[in-house]
């Protein structure tokens, strides 16, 4: 349910209409836009509450969602949520872009602080690289857990752009959020609700992968838990959907991104890298997917992908990434300029 208030309400109105809600056992979150406030209301929504409501001075409409979804819902959020990121304050969502790259594993701290270095001098504004890798074989390479964070933490200091790496239990969280600017939760975790609820309880920055089978509903329903939880600063990642096709490695759903932004107030980011599973076809899916409207891109980079330790198929090398910048802001220069939030 959301509380519309009218254009000429006060605050006492609106403090009036959040006791009300609290006193009921109900939460409320506050959304501000440029002519209206809506209230969201959050919790077992009681038969009569609507009624309730609508009497209240200032007060111009109580809207039931009828979605699964609310928090996530584009009624909850007529505008679109900003999320900033690390100290640099890097924005994503609202007409803010933001391109996360980096190799997919932690090897060592001369891989990543190298790649660092390129991916930012190319235009990269979030370093991306998993400590935590989750395997389909068991004797794949799984990462360098501790010592990895470790590693992206000191390429932070030193090149000033925030981490992105994966969580992949709820007993790591508190762990992996000491030295990470944004937890990601990875398409196999995409439905795992006690995680969800763990990243829900943090107030970093979380970027949730779809599932390989999940629907949009699923995706926005996990989307829900961390919501609900009271972090607000949620990131979706299209990164390709499982289908009948073998040649590549998933099918990228680029109808996602036009579709969530119609449904959802979140910004999303495509993940070309994973959505292809080959380096060649990574650069014309970042430029249809910018085309097609996301807010971001998160891309495997990698020195040296012929001795990566996890994903060298797909990855890009810095001097092809540096390509794909450039084509990448040659194509966001003539798509309608979009007022950031």
């Amino acid at each position: 349910m959301i509380v519309v208030m009218r254009p000429d309400s006060n605050q006492q109105n609106l403090d009036s209409v959040v006791k009300h809600l609290t006193d009921r056992g109900l939460k409320a979150h506050l959304s501000k836009g440029v002519e209206r406030t809506i209230v969201g209301v959050i919790g077992p929504i009681p038969g009569e509450l609507q009624d309730e409501l609508e009497v209240m001075d200032g007060v111009g409409e109580v809207v039931r969602i009828s979605k699964p979804y609310k928090m996530a819902s584009r009624e909850f959020g007529p505008t679109d949520t900003v999320v900033t990121i690390g100290k640099a304050k890097v924005k994503i969502g609202g007409g803010h872009f933001a391109v996360f790259a980096g190799p997919c594993a932690v090897e060592s701290p001369e891989q990543v602080l190298a790649t660092a270095k390129a991916v930012k001098a190319a235009g990269a504004t979030v370093l991306r690289g998993g400590a935590f890798k989750p395997r389909t074989s068991p004797y794949s390479f799984r990462g360098m857990k501790e010592d990895g964070l470790k590693i992206l933490a000191a390429a932070r200091d030193e090149t000033g752009m925030p981490i992105v790496t994966e969580v992949m239990s709820p007993r790591d969280v508190e762990l992996v959020a000491k030295y990470t600017d944004v937890l990601q939760v990875g398409a196999r975790n995409m439905q795992n609700y006690p995680l969800l609820d763990e990243v829900g309880q943090t107030r970093l920055p979380v970027l949730l992968k779809r599932g390989f089978a999940g629907t949009y509903e699923d995706w926005l329903l996990a989307a829900e838990y961390v919501l609900a939880g009271g972090n607000l600063q949620v990131i979706l990642c299209e990164r390709g959907i499982r289908t009948f096709e073998t040649f590549t490695r998933n099918t990228m759903d680029l109808n996602a991104i036009p579709v969530i932004h119609r449904l959802s107030h979140l910004p999303v980011v495509a993940d070309p890298s994973h959505g292809t599973g080959k380096w060649y076809l990574v650069t014309p899916i970042a430029r249809a997917s910018v085309a097609a409207g996301a807010d971001g891109l998160i891309i495997e980079v990698h020195p040296n992908p012929d001795t990566a330790k996890s994903d060298g198929a797909q990855s890009l090398t810095p001097d092809n990434f540096a390509e794909l910048m450039r084509q990448v802001k040659a194509i966001r220069a003539v798509l309608p300029a979009k007022a950031p939030a």
